[in-house]
């Protein structure tokens, strides 16, 4: 059992951004300049091999008034959902 908060399913993303294959803290990076991209509502889905993700992108949403929607894991990396405040 994961300690980590698992998304909804049926969550559908707006917009996908491949972080597949980047370390710390190149996720968290493109994730700020994606998010921006976004209108208020819309949900970003960072798909990422980095582990240390699972705790910085919660992290950084609680900071910055995002809602983290969880992450599902899949085959090679994991699937970070993030609700733009």
């Amino acid at each position: 059992m994961s300690d980590f908060k698992v998304v909804a399913d049926g969550v559908e993303a707006t917009k996908v951004l491949d972080a597949k294959g980047l370390s710390c803290p190149m996720p968290l990076l493109r994730t700020k300049k994606e998010i921006g991209k976004l209108n208020s509502g819309d949900i970003l889905q960072v798909d990422g091999t980095d582990p240390g993700s699972r705790n910085d992108l919660p992290g950084w949403c609680e900071r910055t008034g995002h809602e983290y929607l969880g992450e599902k894991e899949e085959s090679g990396y994991i699937s970070f959902f993030i609700k733009k405040g």
